[in-house]
Parts: C-alpha cells; structure tokens; sequence
C-alpha cells in the first residue's frame, strides 16, 4: 500500500457521508472520489505539476490513456 495520509475530521465525515449515500464502505467511497477526480479537474495541469513522470501509462489523468479506454469501450 502507498504513504496513506491521515484525514481531518471535516474530510472523514465527508468521506463517511459519500460512502453511506454510495452504500459502500469508507474505502470503496475514497476510490470512487478517486475515479471521479479526473473528470473534473484540469488533466494538462496536473500532467504539467507531476513529479513522477515513471507512472504516466498508469495515471487516471493522462489524457492518452482515456482516449484509449474510450476507443476500446467504442468497439
């Protein structure tokens, strides 16, 4: 498991409330927020400020890797 950093109180119940509205536990809602992330926020930015460049096949916010998923989902 990667560094795990520790959540506010306001972040947990916040996390707690999008769990019990999901119907899922805390940990599966934290990877839902995960997954929803790059379909709001400014990939090219994020791409610009990453620091670890070893990971970009893998990352949710590499733009090429969704256009992958998209054409696969199209067929």
């Amino acid at each position: 498991m990667a560094y795990t950093p520790e959540l506010t109180m306001q972040s947990s119940s916040s996390l707690r409330r999008i769990s019990w509205a999901l119907g899922v536990p805390m940990t599966q809602g934290i990877e839902f927020v995960f997954d929803y992330l790059p379909k709001i926020l400014d990939k090219e930015l994020i791409c610009q400020e990453c620091r670890d460049k070893s990971k970009c096949s893998e990352c949710s916010f590499n733009n090429q890797r969704q256009n992958e998923k998209e054409v696969i989902a199209q067929e």
